[in-house]
């Protein structure tokens, strides 16, 4: 036989995990360092569903979609998706302060004072009103 056949005829063997090594793979998965896929190249894992049966078992994320990763995001994703929405807002409110000063500039008021007292008002009447029920 040469090398290329017996490769062929080499048959694989199921390996048993210990259960510190299976926590390790699911905690780097859900930080979002590396997708479940990722994981079975990194450490070798021969079976394809082996990492995902780990997460639904073990995991602390909700792992029961067919497919985990398109419907789940891990924290790593969430934070970046909810950095760009606070980003967005941010640009959202430099145009509406903006619109305020224009609008202010053509009609002669200040609505963005009168908008800053009226909140302090309403926000000190309820620092009272909590304060009075204490």
């Amino acid at each position: 036989m040469d090398g290329q056949q017996s490769q062929q005829l080499f048959k694989r063997t199921q390996k048993d995990y210990s259960l510190p090594f299976k926590l390790q793979v699911i905690e780097e998965v859900e930080k979002g360092q590396l997708s479940y896929k990722q994981a079975q190249r990194k450490y070798g894992i021969q079976g394809r569903s082996t990492v995902l049966v780990w997460l639904r078992k073990h995991g602390s994320l909700e792992w029961k979609t067919d497919n985990p990763m398109k419907g789940k995001e891990t924290p790593y994703q969430k934070i970046r998706e909810l950095e760009k929405q606070l980003k967005r807002l941010q640009k959202e409110k430099e145009i509406l302060n903006k619109a305020i000063e224009i609008a202010d500039q053509q009609m002669g008021t200040d609505i963005k004072k009168k908008y800053l007292d009226l909140l302090s008002k309403a926000s000190g009447q309820q620092a009272n009103e909590g304060t009075a029920s204490d």
